[in-house]
């Protein structure tokens, strides 16, 4: 019989650096899950994207067990990897602060495609670019056909 799944929690965490401190613990521990099994799992699942923002969406049930999805980290996130800046710009319409190529949205795409609701590369390639123009980022070229 399969258990009662009793809700969803969505945090953002950085690979490998899960710990009880706000806001893993005060999260898990309201709903009764606990905190060290999901830190030292979460821990070892991301060892080797140790820094990076990953969120991560947990399933906990009736029982106080739980399973969780890590996911891949933010389009945002990578934008700024990729562009080489701290943060998106205050007036993304007026100031640009950085660009990228369309090479460079290829790649965000092509490792965000799993977690994206589209079944191209190059609309997975249009999103990622809606993202760049909403920070702030320019992205130069033409898109590849």
């Amino acid at each position: 019989m399969a258990k009662e799944v009793a809700g969803l929690i969505k945090l953002q965490i950085k690979g490998g650096a899960a710990n009880p401190s706000p806001p893993v613990g005060p999260a898990l521990g309201s709903k009764g899950i606990n905190i060290m099994d999901f830190c030292k799992q979460f821990n070892a699942r991301t060892q080797d994207k140790a820094g990076k923002v990953l969120p991560v969406v947990i399933t906990y049930y009736a029982d106080k067990s739980f399973d969780f999805v890590v996911k891949t980290p933010p389009a945002a996130i990578q934008l700024m990897e990729a562009a080489k800046v701290k943060g998106g710009s205050a007036e993304p319409n007026r100031k640009k602060i950085a660009s990228v190529t369309w090479e460079q949205v290829r790649t965000i795409a092509q490792d965000k495609m799993s977690d994206l609701n589209c079944f191209t590369i190059e609309s997975a390639m249009k999103m990622i670019a809606g993202t760049a123009r909403s920070m702030g980022i320019s992205v130069t070229g033409d898109f590849p056909a």
